[in-house]
């Protein structure tokens, strides 16, 4: 009996059903839709664990008001200017994309060219600032004390008052108020004055004993804690008294802040922001690298001589990304 069916060992395509593509995309680009989401997946994770955190330590949470003040090259202070102005330029170089992409779609080597140079500088502004920020965060503004007990102090002074009448206190650093000698204490160890196998942060300038005589020594003084009245949503003042109590239990100077301590308060938020915004830093500085890739091979006319820009379009999808959460971080550290 003979057989009616054809045997062929044609190809099929690698999509298949006849070809056809899922949503009109190729391979490329679904593929980086596929890494996109379970990026996303991956930083939801890591915001809803710092904001469960946050939850847990809430009436110890630094106040992102009294951390972030710092503008480069300006003293004074400016709570969320740059962190702002970093969003800004982030954003920015997000509809630059807009424009590199648009311009791709348009054949036009010319434009392509001017808005990827200009995406590349607003990345590397971003990275560059967020560098910059970490310096501060980790020198630190004011310096405290850390006590046995684990509490973190501040120290303040009286400013003026409010409409109601009620005193207001801002944060002083040490340098505004210790005065003395530091005395005999110890030097750092370094290479050449410590054993092999040791190793320590940098000691601070001043000692214990010289902070707490220049406090005694100055009534206007007063300590704070690291926890907030949630009712004024400010940090609690300590009468000079109860100061001097908790003052007399100091353990360690901090100033600035690292894994170990942080002079703005809990620990934790210096381990998720380090962490977060770091993660972040990294895939936005992965982009810059991607972008100048591309930008280099739209000078040579890479994408011309294949008639079409959809690998402008690929790396504008993962910077679009990195831009969008962004906006998710500067929500949760910054304006939450």
């Amino acid at each position: 009996m003979e057989s009616n069916i054809a045997v062929t060992n044609e190809k099929k395509p690698t999509w298949g059903g006849g070809g056809v593509k899922p949503f009109g995309a190729s391979y490329g680009k679904m593929m980086m839709w596929f890494f996109i989401v379970s990026d996303a997946l991956t930083f939801s994770a890591f915001l809803a664990a710092y904001g469960l955190t946050r939850f847990k330590f809430i009436n110890s949470w630094p106040i992102a008001d009294e951390v972030f003040t710092h503008v480069p090259f300006v003293h004074g202070e400016f709570p969320m200017i740059y962190v702002a102005f970093m969003t800004f330029v982030l954003i920015a170089s997000s509809v630059t994309m807009v424009l590199a992409v648009d311009a791709g779609h348009q054949m036009n080597k010319n434009k392509v060219t001017v808005y990827m140079l200009l995406t590349i500088i607003g990345g590397i502004i971003f990275v560059g600032s967020q560098a910059w920020e970490w310096n501060t965060f980790i020198n630190g503004s004011y310096g405290a004390v850390k006590t046995t007990d684990g509490k973190i102090l501040q120290f303040t002074k009286q400013s003026g008052v409010d409409k109601d009448g009620n005193a207001i206190f801002k944060q002083i650093a040490l340098a505004d108020f210790v005065v003395g000698d530091r005395g005999n204490a110890r030097v750092q160890h370094t290479k050449g004055n410590g054993l092999w196998f040791e190793d320590e942060g940098t000691i601070s300038q001043y000692s214990i004993a010289q902070i707490i005589s220049s406090y005694e020594g100055n009534p206007d003084i007063q300590i704070r804690t690291e926890l907030i009245d949630l009712d004024k949503k400010q940090k609690k003042i300590l009468s000079r008294e109860k100061g001097a109590e908790e003052l007399a239990k100091t353990r360690l100077i901090v100033e600035g802040a690292n894994l170990e301590v942080n002079e703005y308060g809990n620990t934790i938020f210096a381990d998720f922001f380090f962490f977060i915004t770091g993660f972040h830093g990294f895939h936005v500085f992965s982009g810059i690298i991607f972008n100048i890739i591309v930008f280099f091979n739209v000078i040579v006319g890479t994408y011309e001589k294949r008639g079409h820009y959809e690998m402008v379009e690929k790396v504008g999808l993962y910077w679009h990304f990195v831009d969008l959460v962004w906006v998710f971080v500067f929500t949760f550290f910054y304006l939450v």
